[in-house]
């Protein structure tokens, strides 16, 4: 009998995991996939939005708000990559500019701090290679980059460093209600359960009634490219919000790349496809803002899917008709920067109800990662004399030793996935992705992990990379 179960381990159910793990009582974490953050929290913009966007008193604005005010704190905590750059939604005529004037208006009435709009020739001081046809925007300091898997990651490690229960592999198919205790895919059973799914929060809430909400994955395609565009802006550039979504940005990543995108286009659940002319359209908008972007210097294009809901917000708290059933759902953008702040009012309501009162007496709440390629040379000339295998370099792209990467196998939920290691360290993430890198890290995991390179996959369960030894006849 666990106190609770939490279901999905994208970055809503990272945070809660992370926040309940303070308290005194039994976690059970069931996740789907063979990892943690691979679903949405992998694949989107990266940002820490101001909160100037939602519209005032919905559960976006108020998340939004709150978590900026949160997550660079426990990304230091956590040694997680947190940029404060701000961000400058542009304009480009007298609509636009009346738009503008809309969106520091309502992010005055959230409590956004610092909001400024700024007018030409000051615009192109504060950047450099935007379009000069912009003739104002709404600069917002308090926006910031991220690293939004490794900051799941790093929440999840913490998390289970203290206790939390999490089991890879389970994917909710039942939940059902015996008196005052649910059970779940008929062995796990809690007084509380949480439903964090993403994309099929729905599905799962209509296990225990008929959903009073729907969701519809929204895909957005992007371009990652090379670091020689990383420096082209030095803020998040946004284009003037419309209907459909926020519009095509250009921003630097934490890792020094450029992001460009994303599109908006209703699909199904397991729709990860970029197609000619979703990254067409991408190309045509993105330089209307910034119009010297060198696509050229494309290394990588991928999608990510919004978990839009018919409601309109967030979707978070109690449901109305079955008791102790919570929900983090409904969390498309500003979702990524509002999970923190939701869990932890997710965990006020369970406290309401006299669950989760006793903070522990001894918990981890700070992390700390070795990255080789940060530390000076006397630095790494130190650590290698103590740790040999700091000194072979493996991902030259990323500057990411073998030491690195061990270290990212031990730790837990244990990476079982080529992309598994990218997320936690960079192998893999750079100009090349994985093409010389690829083959030595997966003899790395394999060793590690004590199972045959046939094992080892790209990313999800079933991806795997070998399918048997080149000339192998069938004697052997």
């Amino acid at each position: 009998m666990y106190d609770c179960i939490i279901i999905g381990a994208g970055i809503s159910g990272c945070s809660l995991a992370f926040e309940l793990s303070k308290y005194s009582g039994k976690v059970l974490w069931l996740e789907k996939n063979n990892d943690v953050a691979d679903e949405t929290t992998k694949a989107n913009s990266a940002i820490i939005h101001a909160g100037y966007d939602p519209v005032p008193n919905t559960l976006m604005a108020k998340y939004n708000i709150e978590g900026n005010k949160m997550i660079p704190s426990l990304c230091k905590d956590l040694d997680v990559p947190c940029k404060n750059i701000g961000s400058l939604v542009v304009g480009f005529n007298e609509q636009d500019d009346k738009i503008i004037e809309e969106l520091y208006e309502r992010g005055i009435e959230n409590g956004v701090k610092g909001l400024q709009i700024v007018k030409q020739p000051e615009l192109s001081k504060l950047e450099p290679n935007l379009n000069t046809e912009c003739t104002s925007a709404l600069y917002a300091p308090s926006a910031c980059i991220i690293n939004p898997w490794q900051f799941a990651i790093a929440l999840s490690e913490v998390a289970i460093q203290n206790g939390v229960d999490l089991h890879l592999n389970e994917e909710v198919t039942s939940i059902k209600k015996e008196g005052d205790i649910f059970v779940v895919n008929e062995k796990y059973k809690a007084p509380l359960v949480v439903n964090c799914a993403g994309v099929t929060c729905d599905r799962v809430a209509g296990f225990v009634k008929k959903s009073d909400y729907k969701i519809t994955p929204n895909k957005g395609e992007y371009y990652l490219l090379d670091k020689s565009q990383g420096s082209l802006v030095r803020h998040v550039i946004f284009q003037c919000p419309t209907k459909i979504g926020k519009g095509v940005l250009v921003a630097p990543t934490v890792d020094g790349n450029l992001i460009v995108g994303p599109t908006s286009t209703n699909t199904s659940a397991d729709d990860y496809s970029t197609s000619a002319f979703g990254l067409k359209l991408i190309r045509e908008s993105a330089v209307k803002s910034v119009p010297n972007i060198k696509f050229q210097e494309n290394i990588r294009t991928f999608a990510g899917l919004r978990a839009r809901s018919d409601v309109g917000d967030f979707i978070i708290g109690e449901d109305k008709d079955v008791h102790n059933f919570f929900s983090i759902a409904g969390m498309a953008s500003p979702g990524l920067s509002s999970a923190s702040a939701a869990a932890v009012d997710i965990v006020k309501m369970m406290q309401e109800k006299d669950y989760f009162l006793n903070l522990k007496k001894n918990y981890t709440l700070t992390r700390k990662v070795v990255r080789f390629k940060e530390m000076s040379h006397e630095q790494r000339k130190e650590y290698i004399e103590k740790h040999p295998e700091y000194g072979r370099i493996i991902c030259r792209c990323e500057t990411i030793s073998e030491g690195e990467i061990i270290d990212a196998i031990h730790r837990c939920p244990k990476p079982v996935s080529l992309d598994g290691i990218k997320r936690r360290c960079n192998a893999g993430m750079g100009r090349c992705q994985s093409g010389f890198c690829g083959p030595r890290v997966q003899e790395i995991l394999a060793k590690e992990l004590g199972v045959s390179q046939l094992d080892i996959m790209l990313d999800k369960n079933g991806s795997y990379i070998l399918c048997g030894r080149t000339k192998e006849n069938d004697d052997e």
